[in-house]
């Protein structure tokens, strides 16, 4: 009679400790979901982007003489960028002659979103920045 009981109360032990371990493993895999859907809708963060490269773009010469690399193109998500803890927002990207496959310069760019200043805190050749 206690073997059943034992073999319950084990089953009944197992499947709990396997629900909440499963549990506390998800939660960091859906903060990282939740992240990535913010960052992927995130109006502040094209417009944030957009500015980052159209500054280098100016800076380097104008679309004639630079081009950024790709990811400053697509999805405001797949952008080389970090959240600072005032709120801004800094991307780091390289670039160089339109066509060409090999990048020359290397821009650190941060945007402000609460008034949208942008500033280059590095335009120069790659390597030259310090992070």
């Amino acid at each position: 009679m206690m073997k059943p009981i034992a073999i319950a109360t084990l089953t009944c032990f197992t499947l709990v400790g396997s629900v909440l371990y499963t549990e506390v493993q998800a939660s960091p895999r859906e903060t990282n979901i939740k992240q990535e859907v913010i960052r992927t809708i995130n109006p502040t963060l094209n417009r944030a982007k957009n500015l980052a490269r159209q500054a280098a773009e100016q800076q380097n010469g104008g679309l004639g003489q630079y081009r950024a690399e790709a990811a400053m193109h697509g999805p405001a998500a797949g952008t080389p960028h970090e959240f600072n803890a005032d709120g801004s927002i800094t991307f780091t990207f390289t670039g160089g002659f339109p066509g060409s496959t090999t990048p020359t310069v290397e821009s650190i760019v941060t945007v402000d979103p609460t008034d949208w200043v942008v500033t280059i805190d590095c335009n120069g050749p790659i390597g030259s920045c310090i992070r």
